[in-house]
């Protein structure tokens, strides 16, 4: 095994023991194919599932599996209208699975998230009886202060820039505290305890998946 392996392997069990002492459920797993077949075991078939806008989820192939499995899919992606987006939003709170990643993981096992309209950490927090988050490598951060950073200087940045937000930080590359209107940092959230045992799991992957 190599060295770096090693080491994600020692972080990834801290963060997994720490995420139970939360009351939240944590696995490893290797591989992008890997974290699609335990998503895909941990969703019983026909179960309703939502989902927010991470590029993690789409990159691991669970969006167009579960197109093509079956199960009952709540995708904004489909809506014709703003008000069918809308009624996405509500559907996701009473959903029997709810997919996201976070924005950053730290070794204590908090769970950081920046978000612009807030329907997937108002999903994250209450209302779906199961949360799934596919999270890379790349998101662990050593604290809860060095998570907010890597949002607001790295992860939100190429966001508002993916967005095609007119930000200070699409056009500069660093956070500026905006007010903007376009902004994507409207809400922060730090979840360091569910209070229904193992509602949130967390699937580490050893890759870089999102920003």
């Amino acid at each position: 095994m190599m060295p770096k392996e090693i080491y994600n392997q020692i972080n990834a069990k801290k963060i997994i023991e720490n995420l139970e002492k939360r009351n939240m459920q944590g696995f490893f797993v290797k591989t992008k194919e890997d974290a699609l077949k335990k998503a895909l075991e941990l969703m019983p078939k026909k179960s309703t599932v939502c989902f927010g806008g991470s590029q993690s989820i789409a990159q691991i192939g669970l969006i167009d599996a579960l197109h093509n499995e079956d199960y009952i899919v709540y995708d904004r992606a489909k809506a014709n209208s703003q008000e069918e987006i809308d009624d996405i939003y509500r559907k996701a709170f009473t959903s029997d699975f709810y997919l996201a990643s976070a924005n950053a993981i730290t070794l204590d096992g908090k769970i950081v998230n920046i978000d612009g309209t807030g329907n997937r950490v108002a999903a994250m927090i209450y209302g779906p009886k199961n949360v799934i988050l596919i999270v890379g490598i790349n998101k662990i951060a050593k604290d809860e202060a060095s998570a907010i950073d890597r949002v607001k200087n790295y992860a939100s940045p190429i966001n508002a820039i993916r967005l095609n937000r007119k930000t200070p930080c699409a056009i500069k590359g660093n956070c500026y505290d905006c007010l903007a209107d376009d902004t994507i940092c409207c809400v922060t959230t730090v979840t360091r305890y569910s209070r229904y045992k193992d509602r949130i799991k967390v699937i580490l992957v050893e890759e870089e998946l999102g920003y």
